[in-house]
């Protein structure tokens, strides 16, 4: 069995040999093949140079470059796509994952499991910038997408290939993963692991990072609960409009037969608004229905090579 590890890297030359060493001496135990591949995404210190070394002297090492920063996502998503391996981990490159810990991964995948996310039980991070957001948005995304984790953004997981080659990530996706693999049908489950401090270099997160989040929060709703039925979504949201608008214009027809004058009302322009954007919002439903049906007939005819009937 091959063992891939892929491990993004931006700014942290400093770690990286030592990082390997680990790697190498866990697997030596492990007594299984392996390779590691970096993708230096974008890094403006000399952490290709150090990574040119280990694939130079090391032919189990793969050292893939970007000509800028393109995030942490795309990093994985490259490196899913490099690697052979028939179980992938992924590892960040601070040193604050502990290669010490793969073992466990690979003997509760063996329980059958197809994804395997590492648990920060101790989190070794600044307690308002970090721990309390986590808390928060672990919080949130177990309630929405059916999967209770505690550490849903853990760099350190192990995955069968076959989920990983069928992951598509770009943005701050990858913070989602459980809850793809988990819409999609995979079995995942979580171990605690241990947590280090950083030993080098400096947290690539800002505050940027809570909008971004956010926003890619309600893409994997989406994409999750409703990608293959649009209209319980846009319909349900349209109904809300269009119930409402029809509520408030139907309270200023009974104002108007009393005699009351209602053209100079704002309340009418809300009434008639939220009835447009209402039926708007249904007929985008219907739209993606009709999308969602003509690729599911195109997958459905691709599925089948061949019928043969009896006779």
């Amino acid at each position: 069995m091959l063992i891939s590890f892929v491990i993004p890297v931006f700014n942290e030359s400093e770690s990286l040999h030592e990082l390997f060493d680990r790697i190498s001496s866990e697997m030596y135990k492990v007594g299984e093949d392996y390779e590691v591949v970096f993708v230096d995404d974008g890094s403006d210190d000399d952490s290709f140079q150090r990574m040119t070394l280990l694939t130079d002297e090391n032919p189990n090492v793969k050292a893939v470059k970007f000509r800028r920063n393109f995030g942490k996502s795309v990093a994985l998503d490259e490196g899913f796509k490099v690697a052979q391996g028939d179980i992938i981990f992924t590892m960040d490159a601070d040193l604050q994952d502990d290669p010490k810990e793969i073992s466990k991964f690979l003997a509760k995948l063996k329980e059958g499991y197809d994804l395997v996310s590492g648990w920060k039980q101790q989190r070794k991070d600044p307690v308002f910038s970090k721990n309390l957001p986590s808390k928060l948005f672990n919080f949130m995304i177990s309630r929405f997408a059916g999967l209770k984790l505690h550490d849903y953004n853990c760099g350190f997981k192990a995955y069968r290939k076959a989920l990983a080659k069928r992951l598509t990530l770009y943005g701050d996706m990858h913070r989602y993963i459980p809850a793809m693999a988990h819409a999609m049908g995979f079995k995942v489950a979580e171990i605690a692991v241990e947590h280090h401090t950083r030993s080098f270099g400096r947290s690539k997160y800002g505050p940027e990072r809570f909008f971004h989040g956010f926003f890619d929060f309600i893409t994997v709703i989406f994409l999750t609960r409703y990608v293959k039925r649009p209209m319980h979504f846009f319909g349900a949201v349209g109904l809300v409009f269009s119930l409402a608008g029809f509520g408030i214009s139907a309270y200023l027809t009974v104002l108007w037969l009393l005699g009351e004058a209602i053209g100079h009302r704002p309340l009418l322009i809300l009434g008639v608004l939220l009835i447009i954007l209402g039926i708007q919002s249904i007929c985008t439903g219907l739209i993606g229905e009709m999308i969602t049906h003509g690729r599911q007939m195109r997958e459905d005819q691709d599925a089948v090579e061949s019928v043969i009937e009896g006779g």
